[in-house]
């Protein structure tokens, strides 16, 4: 199984903090937000990883996090986006790193309490196709919406005005390595990207898509709101003993 982060994209919401680094190494409960997404990746055994991010800050990103080792990873690599396209381009330029395996892909501003452990397994378990981990949230129109019909999942909505639920698509996904056919495929939104989305509902119409909900505390850190939500929570009972994903020191 490989791991893919994708830490990229332009971080204006979080402007001007962004204004000359990227979202994803800004400090977060005093260590760099992308320590944990790698940590929750590395803690579930997957181990082989790429950091897809914006050519302006690879080298920043190598400066941090090194070869990988000192944070869990067997082997790390760092790719450059060439601009905001969406997040389902950026996917697309992990193809060469994946090859034929499947994958784990985590948007890099996702910080989670808990394991994916037991998600991971429930994919290798599925034969074919997708699955994404879904979330309550208080703000669903922020997030793609689940859309349930007598408790089937029937549609995804992305960033709905008028969201037909509170169930929102947590940032972490498991794919099969056709889904770079998938993101090949897609067309860009109204406003401009490719979707990832888009990519779910391309499984979820072939009835290729399985779904769960995440059994710890989540939530992204892109916005200010959410990054003072995330120290909060970062702060409760039970960080640092393996209920939420603070990372060890590096090695040295």
């Amino acid at each position: 199984m490989k791991g893919i982060i994708l830490a990229g994209g332009s971080g204006s919401r979080l402007m001007p903090l962004t204004r000359h680094t990227n979202k994803h190494l800004l400090p977060v409960a005093g260590r760099p937000m992308i320590h944990y997404p790698l940590r929750c990746l590395t803690a579930a055994g997957i181990d082989d990883i790429v950091i897809v991010t914006s050519a302006r800050h690879v080298k920043a990103f190598r400066r941090e996090l090194g070869d990988g080792h000192g944070h869990g990873a067997a082997r790390l690599e760092i790719i450059c986006e060439q601009g905001p396209y969406g997040i389902a381009a950026a996917l697309a330029l992990a193809e060469p790193f994946c090859g034929r395996q499947r994958m784990c892909v985590i948007l890099g501003d996702n910080i989670v309490g808990g394991s994916l452990a037991a998600h991971l397994a429930a994919y290798d378990r599925q034969p074919r196709g997708a699955r994404i981990l879904l979330k309550q949230v208080d703000d669903p129109a922020a997030y793609g919406v689940a859309r349930f019909e007598n408790g089937q999942l029937i549609d995804i909505e992305e960033k709905p005005a008028r969201p037909a639920g509170a169930m929102a698509v947590i940032g972490i996904y498991f794919y099969p390595p056709d889904v770079f056919e998938v993101c090949r495929g897609l067309t860009p939104s109204a406003r401009g990207e490719l979707e990832i989305t888009d990519v779910n509902r391309h499984y979820l119409k072939r009835g290729l898509l399985q779904w769960e909900v995440f059994d710890g505390w989540w939530s992204d850190a892109g916005t200010f709101d959410n990054l003072r939500r995330v120290e909060r929570l970062l702060a409760g009972p039970g960080t640092g003993d393996g209920a939420s994903p603070r990372p060890a020191p590096p090695q040295t």
